[in-house]
């Protein structure tokens, strides 16, 4: 397998690979031969991807719920933070997207930082992210967060190392003031395999209205993917704690990612009319808690 993704999308290109249905939410890479690229298949527990017609009915239903639970924590005064983490081309946006689709943007909102500016590099780190955390009545989804210091930073060399050991000295403690608060705290993590984060990467950059989606810093990253899997287990030993818990949700999968995503959050809440026919534990084949996982 080739480490440079230029040249693996410039080869895929030559033979003559497509992209099927670009205008759709999940696009298939198609090969020279007509036949869809299966990657996804690789060490997933299903042999065939939820369908279209399943996806949508159940999605239905967990948005429903999931307006019941901000009705709920509007009336409450409840507060909700909600990490999503995991590597690019994971599944993070389209599950967040999911969430928050029909929800009331007055009271939900989805922050997703740039680089630090000059001002916010000399702050306490966990400054700029403060200001954005909820208040009465609020749920709050961060696409990406802190945790960028413990993985992107750290394995691209945009921290030192003394600032990498202060952020995993104190995030457990940072995170164990938001929830002694009573603000509830949620960290997923996204898990991808490495041959279907490529065939995501190649979609993007044969597709034009995705390129967008792939950064210098994703065609960075593809030749690191050892460095990230070790940042990500530091991670877990590190920040992985009984008030604030690493979920993984297995994702080369999108429409189930997504699903078992929304039932995992709900299902932590006993919010008012909640329907458990709806809202009940998640696939433990595709939600499990870090703890129990071992790879990516």
């Amino acid at each position: 397998m080739q480490t440079n993704l230029r040249e693996y999308i410039d080869q895929l290109r030559s033979e003559g690979y497509t992209v099927a249905h670009p205008e759709g939410e999940d696009p298939d890479l198609i090969d020279p031969g007509g036949a869809a690229v299966d990657t996804w298949r690789e060490d997933y527990p299903y042999r065939e991807r939820m369908s279209r017609e399943e996806y949508e009915a159940e999605k239905y239903r967990l948005q429903v719920e999931l307006l019941k639970f901000q009705y709920w924590t509007q009336d409450c005064g409840e507060r909700h933070v909600i990490v999503f983490e995991g590597r690019d081309a994971a599944g993070k946006g389209g599950t967040i997207k999911r969430f928050t689709e029909h929800l009331n943007p007055r009271a939900c909102r989805v922050v997703a930082l740039n680089k630090p500016s000059d001002k916010e590099a000399h702050q306490w780190y966990f400054q700029r992210y403060v200001q954005h955390f909820p208040t009465w009545g609020e749920i709050v989804l961060f696409d990406r967060s802190w945790y960028n210091r413990a993985n992107v930073e750290r394995v691209m060399g945009f921290c030192t190392d003394d600032e990498y050991q202060r952020f995993m000295r104190q995030a457990p403690r940072f995170e164990e003031m938001i929830t002694d608060s009573g603000i509830s705290l949620t960290k997923y993590w996204f898990s991808v395999t490495q041959r279907e984060q490529r065939t995501r990467f190649a979609i993007r950059q044969i597709d034009p209205v995705r390129r967008w989606k792939l950064s210098p810093m994703d065609l960075e990253s593809l030749g690191r993917w050892d460095d990230y899997t070790a940042a990500k287990e530091a991670t877990f030993q590190r920040t992985d704690t009984d008030y604030a818990p690493w979920t993984v949700i297995r994702s080369n999968d999108k429409k189930r990612a997504r699903i078992n995503a929304m039932r995992h959050y709900l299902n932590q809440f006993g919010y008012e009319d909640k329907d458990t026919s709806v809202v009940f534990y998640a696939d433990p084949s595709i939600v499990a808690p870090a703890r129990e996982v071992i790879g990516d």
